[in-house]
């Protein structure tokens, strides 16, 4: 958009035309989605989850305060720990009591 447009458009319409981009965008991953195969899927699967240990080792790491990998790795594997025994005494949930 241009300056000059954005300055003749009000904010309304600049709203508006930021919500219709994002459908835009929001139904083309739908539609990529769809075409995709089961293989597809899996392979997205894996690489996100590799992606947020990545992450979770990178926080365990800063959370540290060390660079030692084995360190942050023990770090995570407290963290997962953690969260299992939680779940395993009903103190958390993966979803909103009512399955919404």
């Amino acid at each position: 958009m241009s300056v000059q447009r954005a300055h003749n458009t009000s904010i309304a319409e600049q709203v508006m035309s930021v919500a219709e981009v994002q459908a835009a965008i929001e139904s083309e991953k739908i539609r990529r989605a769809r075409l995709m195969t089961i293989e597809q899927r899996l392979a997205d699967i894996f690489e996100l989850s590799d992606h947020q240990f990545g992450m979770m080792l990178a926080g365990a790491m800063h959370r540290l305060g060390t660079e030692d990998t084995a360190a942050g790795w023990a770090e995570v594997r407290r963290w997962m720990q953690r969260l299992d025994r939680s779940r395993d005494h009903g103190r958390y949930a993966p979803s909103k009591p009512g399955g919404s």
